[in-house]
Formats: structure tokens, sequence, C-alpha cells
């Protein structure tokens, strides 16, 4: 969850047609209220999330629109994210300019625990399934679920706690911990994370680098080095770390020339700082929607690092999505990558050639695979797609940290054809971006790793080969579908 359309509404109402104080109020995708109840202002936080923030008059959003893509900072006209410049041509829309906290006691210098995180992470997050619905009942549910349906032994870990957990009201008075909602979790949190790992499993929860979560629960910020503690106490072994509410005296200027110094990378520092120093390793999920240009600094503090707005279960959120990861993929590699957001599996209306490209284009840029939705509703074809052996092998490669990248020349946004190397060989995958069925050809000697002679085609898809063949070898994609194979020398 990067920003949300369902927020807690006994504590943000909606007023008439204005959002109230805190509330999202625009970014890209975002279709609900764009002007704020009064006290409130409309103000730009970053492309993906407009707040209302405290202020003396009521305002639309300083944004002349939100219904704009994000815009290119490059020279083309695909809404790839440049890497060739270190400075952001982004301009701030606020109506004045953030200054640089004090990094005196801010800006910590830390890197991130080698203990944990080497892989993308493999597992399940609440959000898309239950929003602010979730309790102890569904978590354990889901983690009995992923025993059940072979996930754990496919290679999930994780059982990840989203926005909604923690008690709304606020903070022990007495020592300032964050606290369980005990409707919810009745029994704490440290009884859900024994229960997770005696099923073999990990548990995840969920922090927020501002003042209050997405949702309107107590955020970490200010409360770095106790909220690390209490959950390293409590048995936790990830963190998603979410950009709301953050104040204004903490916004980027969007002027840095080096990003890793920015206020953003700041803030989510001493969160890593915090965590580094518990004897509990726990991974570091970066959930900052691209902003600040994190994959450039991204790996120095946490392990992953969101790149987008909230996932969607539609065919141009995994399009768009994958074309933005494709101008940054080079930043990926062992401890650090960039997170492409949830599966949308058995959500909305992918079609099972969707579904197939959604994974297997996640497994091959080496994006964190975090499934998302109600696992007993997923069908014998979903449950093998998320299972497949192959295709978790390649993300899950203890030799090769690279991810497979484009090659060739690409005609089609995002590209089609991609290579990358495993422990096994050279594998090919290509996606289909045409709504119609089409034909697409390995010409051996434009892989990048292989050359001109004869080569044996082995499918992932079904682990079976396919044949030897000189030169090249065709095959027919529906549209949408997807396709992933280890080429090695006949």
């Amino acid at each position: 969850m990067s920003f949300k359309a369902i927020i807690a509404l006994s504590v943000l109402g909606l007023v008439g047609a204005q959002q109230t104080l805190w509330g999202q109020c625009g970014g890209i995708n975002w279709t609900g209220q764009t002007s704020c109840g009064s006290g409130a202002v409309c103000t730009y936080l970053n492309d993906w999330y407009y707040q209302c923030l405290p202020g003396t008059s009521t305002s639309s959003r300083t944004s002349t629109s939100t219904s704009s893509t994000r815009a290119s900072t490059s020279n083309t006209s695909s809404t790839r994210v440049s890497t060739t410049s270190t400075s952001s041509t982004r301009v701030s829309t606020t109506s004045t300019t953030s200054t640089r906290v004090s990094t005196t006691t801010s800006s910590p210098s830390s890197t991130p625990t080698g203990r944990v995180g080497k892989l993308p992470a493999l597992g399940w997050n609440s959000w898309n399934a239950y929003r602010c619905d979730i309790n102890e009942t569904k978590l354990l549910n889901a983690a009995n679920q992923m025993v059940s349906l072979g996930l754990k032994a496919a290679g999930y870990q994780y059982v990840n706690i989203d926005d909604c957990w923690s008690n709304i009201n606020g903070r022990d008075p007495s020592t300032q911990q964050i606290l369980p909602d005990l409707n919810k979790f009745p029994n704490g949190m440290a009884s859900v994370a024994s229960k997770i790992h005696s099923l073999g499993l990990l548990l995840g929860i969920y922090s927020d680098a501002g003042t209050k979560t997405c949702s309107g629960y107590p955020g970490s910020l200010g409360y770095e080095a106790i909220d690390a503690a209490t959950f390293s106490s409590w048995g936790i072994d990830y963190l998603k770390y979410d950009n709301c509410n953050v104040p204004s005296e903490w916004q980027d200027n969007w002027t840095y020339p080096d990003w890793g110094q920015s206020n953003s990378a700041i803030r989510y520092r001493q969160m890593g700082t915090a965590l580094a120093a518990q004897s509990r390793p726990i991974q570091y999920s970066l959930c900052i929607w691209g902003a600040a240009q994190v994959w450039t600094w991204g790996a120095s503090v946490g392990q992953s690092w969101r790149i987008s707005g909230d996932s969607a279960p539609t065919w141009s959120y995994i399009t768009s999505v994958i074309d933005r990861n494709v101008a940054i993929i080079d930043y990926t590699n062992f401890y650090g990558r960039s997170d492409m957001d949830m599966m949308e599996i058995g959500n909305g209306d992918l079609t099972l050639a969707e579904e197939r490209t959604h994974f297997l284009m996640w497994a091959a840029l080496k994006s964190p695979i975090l499934l998302g939705t109600d696992l007993s509703l997923l069908s014998t074809d979903q449950l093998n797609i998320i299972k497949n052996k192959e295709l978790l092998a390649f993300s899950q490669d203890e030799l090769v940290g690279a991810p497979a990248k484009p090659y060739g020349t690409a005609t089609t946004t995002p590209p089609e054809y991609y290579s990358g190397k495993s422990s096994k060989g050279v594998h090919v995958f290509i996606m289909n971006t045409s709504s119609s069925t089409s034909t697409k050809t390995i010409t051996f000697a434009n892989v990048p790793g292989l050359g001109s002679g004869s080569y044996k085609v082995h499918d992932m898809w079904t682990g079976t080969d396919v044949g030897t063949f000189s030169g090249s070898w065709s095959t027919s994609l529906g549209s949408h579908d997807s396709g992933g194979w280890l080429i090695t020398p006949a």
C-alpha cells in the first residue's frame, strides 16, 4: 500500500464532496475527492500522492491536473524514468521550498544488515485482500493456507500485515511504544509471531515514515528507535515502511544533486539504522513509490524499494510498472531490488494469460513476489502459476543476482524480449504486448551470452524440452501471454 482510496471512515470520514485532514486528494490514478474541507489544503507531495494538510483556507490541489500521467524525465515519449541525470527536473508545486532537516542527529550512516534480504522476498501481504479489515484470524488463516496449498514448500516465507493493525488512538503514554489494536489482535503481536514461526514462516509488519500511516494510524517518524526495538521484541521479520503524512519540514525540494542526501533518504535511513541496531535481522522494504530517485540510494538503506504507486489488477498497470522498472534495471542485484508491488493474481478481471505474464515478469526482473489476494479463492491454474518451480528458481538464484534485461531493438513499450543468466545457463523471456496472438522468434546470435549454432530449448512453464534448433526458434504466444525458456548449447 502506498496510498489509500479506502480510509478508516470513523477517523477520516468524507464530508460532502471534500476530503478531510490527512486524506488523499490527488495523484496519478487517484479517482477520489480532489478538494479539502475547512482548515486543510490539498498539497503536492509527489506525482502519486497529494494530501490534505493543515492550512488556513480550503483549496483545490496545487497541481494543474491530477489525471495526467507522470512527467517523463527523458527526452523520449516513453514514461520510463531517466537514469542518466543525477538532478531531477521535477518542480515542486508547494508554495514554499522545503529546507533540509539538520543531519546532526537525522542522517545516520549505517548500512543494511547482510543477514537478510539477499534474494527477492516471497510471501503474502494482507492489503489487496482485506484492506483495513484485517485481524489475527485472517492472518493465521492465510499462513495456514500457505502451508496447505504448497506455497511454503515452493519457497514463500513471509506473512505480512499491512496498514490498520495498530491502535489508532495513539501510543502507550508511558513508554511511547506503538500498540496493536487488541480488538483485531487480542493476543498481541508477539503471540501472532510465535504462531507464524511455529509454521516455519516469517512475520512482516507495516509502518510509515510520517506522522501517521496512509490510513491515519500512528506513524514512526521520530519514533524509529522505539518502534524498531518493539518490532524486534515481538519477533517481526520484515518491515514495509510507507510514505504518507510527511511534515512539511521533511519534504523534498526536488533540487538535490545527490538524492541519497535528500530528506526522503534521511527519513528512511533513520529507520534503517534503527533496524540494523537490533539483534534480530529484519528485512526492510522502502515503500516510497519511486520518489526521490530511490533506486540510486535504496540499496544503501534497505533491501527493496517500491517504484510506483499501488498495484492494480489491470493490464495497463502491469505493463506500465514493467516499463518503469526496465529503465532502472541496472540497480537491481543481490540485497537490493526494485519492487513492482504486490501480485494481483486472483483479483479483478485479469485473464489467465495476463496473470502468467504478471508472475513471469516479476520473477524475471527479480522483484519481490508478495501474493495479494484471498488465498482460499485461487484456482488450480492460478496456483500452478505462482508455484512454478523454474521461474521461482530464476528469481531465487543464489549465484546470479542480476535480473533479466531487454535485448535487441525494442519496438514496444515495454520491450517484449528479455534475457538473463542463472546458475543453469542463459534464459529468454518474451511477453506478447499485442491484443492478438503473435509469432515470436528467438534468434540465438542476438541473445547476450549465446551465438550462432544449435541450441536446446527448454520450456520453463512446462518443465519440458521443446527440441534442438539451429540459428533460431519461433513460437506462438496468445494475447498478453508470455513464455520463458532455458537455452543451452546442443
